[in-house]
């Protein structure tokens, strides 16, 4: 590009390069690009000065856990530089400092253990307890019940879709079965069926057959399935007569799969078993079984140390979950959609999140009452540095107003940008609700207006949609509420929540409802132009991906206002989750939306529940009472009674009118099953 030539050009000649083939190589064995050397003069200069780039190293990276240790200080042994993020790192790789006679080792750093130290430190002085998060029993019911529930947003390496998935198939009850997840949850487990293997074990779904008497105390704690490495080499030990370094050498040989490595292993390890007194056919079948397993085996060791962080963090989101918020919120500051997600989170376990506050609010996130209080330096263009002056000029004195806050805090660091994302996110409030006379009062003060004796600013009405929109400019998120709820609420037919697409199989195809909000495209290595957008709804967003002929279709849409309603394949991969669009359903602007809605709050349905006598109990009519308080609307309800054969007829007063939707579908299967409900729709007056 240096040399002027277009994109398209670069990719053309690139493309004439064949993969994994260095420039010299390809010029001698690919004749259309020894061609196009000889061809043209500048082509000539184009191809000397890639030869002479190639190989030379295009960017640098951080290795997540390597620490260099010396004798004397670093930086008059090896050349030193900053990251992005102001670390300082060796410019020479790993290999270079061994070569040099400097110790490497692994340190991983875990943001986890700060969220748990600040979250005992908040326990501690709040309830002033003097709480151990070592002394916590590891077979805390709670704790397990949130586990098994797969409520684990925020609970270390517990919280995507699919871990959570695991855990409500797994239904942990012990440390033990923690440990497992954490070993069995990974691509090739997943694909092999392991994990489907396992949990049908476990809970007596199918039987499996002891292999051998001596292997029964090193499998019963998986269910006589391989999980962990030391597994292979246990078994080893003790059917072969291995010593530890030698199995642990078996359980490295097998994982590289090498053919004729594994010939020689095989007939190693039954002979070996039969000179222990183990018969030939058992030996077989056992080392057949550890192949097949010694390629997905997880270091137990390892995956107890996770365990246990695991556990600590689901024990205090069980047991104190204020203080685990405010620290793991304080953890995110300045991810918007971890911040989201971890305050509807929170949200739905009954903790209000406070909007900031300018005489309220810290500099990170924190307890105030029953509540968590939003924090400064969590507001977009304000930071720590800025947030920390404000802070410290208010303990001189609450800020009176917001002129008086203008005057006080005077620092380079409080600049207009500051200033103007705290009033956008509500911040000044409490001392003037008018965030537009604010802006004007601030653009005022930055031309050095006379704020005294100016004329008065009127007051502007403002619109909720266009606080909402200064919130999700401030926060990142929408705060207060979703300018699209009214719209998808009213206009949702059979349509899933995104919060709720958790609950969905990988590879089920979903509709959905919501609107675009960011998208670009990307090239496939075929050359195929690829549309990935997001799509936001009331309760969450998505990543979308769109391929021709559906991405042309999507494409007519994104620079407008309004709703989309896809039809696509809900997928997850390592843990990201997205959606492929199948087929566009319907787009509204938000003119049509308006339109339509007169219409559709005309409509509406009835739901029918029949109930037998003889599964009603205390349980069940709580579990019904919640269910109706939760999903509250204007759809009317008819409850039949069977009893002694007799079928009574009851229809609810307007109080327990429900609002009938794709979840509250989802929630009555499994309450009452699939066959004991049925709704119509309605056109009611």
């Amino acid at each position: 590009r240096v040399l002027g030539y277009s994109a398209k050009e670069m990719d053309r000649i690139a493309k004439l390069i064949p993969f994994g083939m260095n420039f010299n190589d390809a010029l001698v064995n690919e004749p259309l690009l020894k061609k196009e050397m000889e061809s043209d003069e500048n082509k000539r200069e184009l191809f000397e000065l890639s030869m002479k780039l190639e190989g030379l190293i295009r960017n640098f990276s951080t290795h997540a856990a390597g620490i260099v240790i010396g004798d004397t200080p670093l930086s008059d042994l090896v050349p030193l530089q900053f990251t992005k993020d102001k670390s300082v790192t060796t410019q020479y790789d790993k290999d270079v400092l061994e070569e040099m006679g400097l110790l490497k080792m692994d340190f991983l750093g875990l943001r986890t253990l700060t969220v748990i130290e600040n979250a005992l430190t908040l326990i501690n002085r709040e309830r002033e307890e003097n709480f151990e998060i070592e002394k916590i029993p590891l077979d805390d019911e709670k704790t397990f019940s949130l586990l098994r529930e797969g409520k684990t947003i925020g609970v270390f390496q517990l919280e995507s879709p699919g871990m959570r998935r695991v855990l409500t198939g797994v239904k942990p009850n012990t440390m033990e079965d923690i440990i497992a997840v954490l070993s069995l949850y990974r691509p090739g487990t997943i694909k092999s069926g392991q994990v489907d293997e396992f949990i049908k074990r476990k809970h007596g779904v199918i039987n499996y057959t002891s292999i051998h008497p001596l292997l029964d105390e090193i499998l019963k704690p998986t269910y006589g399935i391989i999980v962990y490495q030391e597994q292979v080499m246990q078994v080893a030990q003790k059917l072969a007569g291995y010593t530890l370094a030698e199995a642990d050498l078996l359980r490295k040989a097998m994982g590289k799969k090498k053919k004729d490595i594994m010939a020689k292993l095989r007939d190693d390890f039954i002979n070996r078993c039969i000179n222990n007194g183990i018969e030939k056919e058992i030996a077989e079948r056992v080392f057949n079984t550890i192949e097949k397993f010694a390629e997905y085996g997880f270091n137990k060791s390892h995956s107890t140390a996770y365990a246990t962080i695991s556990y600590q963090t689901a024990y205090l989101k069980a047991h104190y979950p204020k203080e685990f918020f405010t620290a793991l919120l304080t953890s995110v500051s300045g991810n918007e959609d971890r911040e989201a997600d971890y305050i509807k989170e929170a949200e739905s376990m009954g903790i209000k999140i406070l909007p900031p506050d300018i005489n309220k609010s810290d500099i990170y996130f924190k307890i105030e009452g029953d509540a968590i209080r939003f924090g400064f330096s969590a507001i977009k263009n304000v930071g720590e540095n800025a947030a920390k002056i404000i802070v410290e000029e208010r303990e001189k004195g609450e800020y009176r107003s917001f002129y008086d806050f203008l005057t006080r805090c005077k620092s380079g660091k409080i600049n207009k940008k500051v200033i103007e994302s705290l009033i956008k996110a509500g911040a000044f409030d409490s001392l003037n609700p008018d965030r537009v006379l604010l802006l004007e009062e601030l653009k005022g003060n930055e031309k050095k207006k006379p704020m005294l004796f100016s004329e008065p600013v009127k007051k502007k009405k403002v619109s909720k949609g266009k606080i909402l929109d200064w919130e999700k400019e401030a926060f990142g998120f929408y705060f207060s509420g979703h300018p699209l709820k009214n719209y998808i609420e009213k206009m949702r037919k059979n349509e899933i929540r995104i919060s709720n697409l958790s609950e969905i199989e990988s590879g089920s195809n979903v509709k959905l409802l919501g609107a675009i909000t960011s998208f670009r495209h990307y090239k496939t290595k075929r050359g195929d132009v690829v549309l990935k957008f997001v799509l936001e709804d009331e309760s969450g967003k998505i990543s979308i991906v769109a391929f021709n002929p559906v991405a042309s279709q999507v494409e007519n849409y994104l620079r407008k206002e309004g709703v989309i309603r896809i039809e696509g394949e809900y997928r997850i991969e390592n843990d990201r989750v997205s959606v492929r669009v199948l087929k566009v359903l319907e787009f509204l602007t938000k003119r049509e939306l308006e339109e339509k809605l007169k219409d559709v709050e005309k409509r509406g349905f009835h739901l029918y529940l029949k109930l037998k006598r003889k599964n009603i109990n205390d349980e069940f009519l709580r579990s019904l009472h919640e269910f109706f308080e939760k999903h509250r609307g204007n759809d009317p309800v008819t409850i039949y009674l069977v009893l002694n054969g007799k079928r009574l007829e009851m229809e609810l007063e307007r109080e327990h009118f429900i609002k009938v939707t794709p979840n509250v579908i989802t929630e009555l299967k499994k309450l009452i099953g699939e066959e004991n409900f049925w709704y119509k729709e309605e056109i009611f007056a």
